[in-house]
């Protein structure tokens, strides 16, 4: 079995923003001597003084001791230069997504550190391999991908390039391991893991915004009532800035040489030329100019008691059926199964869900629809009406989170329990998407995606073959 690096062995960092700077902080917890390097001079003292103020406010609620801030202050060392790294056994560079300066840097250090010691960089989207392909020992390379803040997200992704060496992949697992993250193994592949499978949660809200199915307040809603997220697509990019998350969209679509199912959104092209970043720049999708953060629930109506509400089936309400969605529009389903139904999306808890999302048919009167919001006001619920949207808001996302996720098993990215732990611990989801879809039922997936792609015409909800695999097999996703 491979040993971690040593608590006793340096560990060197190499830039001291805020990811190198939570990288060092995790380092010098776990008791490493940590050498802390940056270009610009006074980086290293301003992040050392950030560092101790943040454990401070820790040390003052009782988190930590007094006596712990001080000693992981204390192992941080400014250092000058990168020769002075020579006597670390782990470098971890954290600096600008540049593949030429990377490069560069690795090749410097090649000169300095001994021949056996692990260069790992921090790289959210470049190749290991073409990093590596500059060096003359590109098997000690690896990717350890910190997630921010590297002090508080759990999860590390330990990225192989093609000349990685197994035994320095599974070193720097083990010593993330003993950092107390969760590390998960990952092939050097556009996006890796987190990056490229979160795509469709972003790319499903754009397109449910460009298509007219529903504001942005409402689509935030859903997603996180119904389906449980921490923070709704439009209020994350707020957070993280339009032109960060755009650029990474932009990255991993070029790198896949342009498939359909990672083509960016023109809408938050938008919002990047008109420089309207997101908390940043004060203005977004939300902020000053921004949408109402409040969605517009439909009103109070007369309540109507039914027959006991069927999340699994059709609840009949006499002249108009309630159904949850499977990726055909309302509409079309009326047309189909001759009788007037209105749709309901996913929720993961339909006794406990505050809102329930409904998408009336065409064919609807406003008296039928009038009813159904009524009984699931009844129920103590508050309606979000939404328009007539193949696979609605929140199944059609999972249902596309679980296809991407799925393709990244089908291509060796990483396994399906590791996919699923790095979306939980690097993008906080309240569930893996693969676990999610078996949870939901992989049928039932496979045949929303199927009458989505039908729908639209697009290629970019053609079910996954490992999906087809595994309904074919009667098996689930993670079996």
């Amino acid at each position: 079995m491979t040993e971690a690096v040593k608590s006793t062995d340096s560990v060197a960092v190499i830039g001291a923003g805020s990811m190198g700077a939570g990288i060092a902080q995790v380092a010098a917890a776990a008791g490493h001597p940590v050498l802390l390097y940056d270009a610009k001079g006074d980086a290293v003292v301003n992040a050392i003084e950030r560092l101790d103020a943040g454990l401070a406010k820790l040390a003052g609620r009782g988190k930590i001791t007094g006596e712990e801030r001080a000693a992981i202050i204390g192992r941080i060392k400014p250092v000058a230069n990168l020769s002075d790294m020579a006597p670390a056994k782990l470098v971890i560079e954290a600096i600008i997504e540049d593949l030429k300066i990377k490069q560069s840097v690795f090749q410097e250090l090649e000169g300095i550190v001994t021949a056996d010691a692990i260069l790992a960089t921090n790289t959210s989207s470049l190749s290991i391999t073409a990093i590596g392909e500059a060096l003359e020992r590109p098997g000690k390379l690896v990717g350890m991908h910190f997630f921010n803040p590297a002090q508080i997200m759990k999860l590390v992704e330990v990225v192989s390039g093609l000349q990685t060496e197994p035994a320095v992949a599974e070193t720097v697992y083990a010593t993330a391991k003993n950092w107390g993250k969760i590390a998960v193994y990952a092939k050097s592949v556009p996006g890796f893991i987190v990056n490229r499978v979160a795509r469709p949660y972003y790319s499903e809200a754009f397109q449910a915004l460009r298509e007219g199915a529903a504001g942005i307040a409402a689509i935030d809603h859903i997603l996180k009532t119904c389906a449980g997220f921490r923070m709704g697509p439009f209020e994350l990019v707020d957070l993280v800035g339009q032109d960060i998350n755009a650029a990474v969209s932009r990255s991993v679509y070029n790198a896949y040489f342009h498939t359909v199912r990672f083509r960016p959104s023109l809408i938050q092209e938008e919002y990047v030329a008109a420089g309207r970043l997101g908390r940043k720049s004060g203005s977004g999708f939300y902020g000053e100019g921004g949408a109402d953060p409040d969605p517009v629930f439909a009103p109070a109506e007369d309540k109507i008691s039914g027959p006991d509400f069927q999340p699994a089936g059709i609840t009949d309400l006499g002249d108009v059926c309630l159904a949850r969605t499977d990726g055909r529009m309302a509409t079309e389903r009326t047309e189909q199964e001759d009788r007037i139904t209105i749709l309901f999306d996913y929720a993961s808890d339909y006794a406990a869900t505050g809102t329930i999302a409904i998408a009336p048919c065409d064919q609807a009167s406003e008296k039928q629809i009038t009813e159904a919001v009524g009984y699931f006001q009844a129920m103590g619920k508050k309606v979000l009406r939404i328009d007539d949207h193949p696979g609605m808001i929140a199944l059609r996302t999972i249902a596309m989170l679980a296809n991407t996720a799925a393709d990244a098993v089908r291509d060796g990215v990483s396994d399906p329990a590791s996919i699923d732990q790095a979306m939980k611990y690097g993008v906080n989801y309240p569930k893996g998407p693969l676990e999610w879809a078996d949870e939901i039922g992989l049928p039932r997936i496979l045949t929303a995606l199927n009458n989505i792609a039908d729908i639209t015409g697009d290629n970019r909800y053609l079910p996954s073959q490992y999906i087809r695999r595994r309904v074919a097999a009667g098996k689930n996703l993670r079996d």
